[in-house]
């Protein structure tokens, strides 16, 4: 959607996406990191993750890197260019 995100990790696969969209991609922060996930969070720590991700420096940085993102995501499978096409031959075979 092209906004940052507060990742949570909770259970399953959130711990990895977590490290995707922190680590790599520089998406999003870390409201809570997995290995604490046991701990309570209160309103002050979902507070200064709310502050960081929209209104400091780094916060710009992430909101610019989502919109990019997000800008190229939907150029990629929009009708008839790159993998739009693959997309759509996806689609068509699993539907069958």
């Amino acid at each position: 959607m092209g906004v940052p995100i507060a990742a949570w990790p909770m259970h399953s696969d959130q711990p990895r996406n977590s490290q995707l969209v922190t680590k790599f991609l520089k998406i999003g922060l870390n409201v809570r990191h997995w290995t604490r996930r046991d701990e309570l969070v209160t309103s002050e720590i979902v507070e200064k993750a709310v502050r960081t991700l929209m209104a400091s420096p780094d916060g710009d940085e992430m909101r610019k890197r989502a919109s990019e993102l997000s800008v190229s995501v939907k150029q990629s499978v929009m009708d008839g260019e790159g993998n739009g096409a693959e997309m759509d031959s996806f689609i068509a075979h699993i539907t069958r």
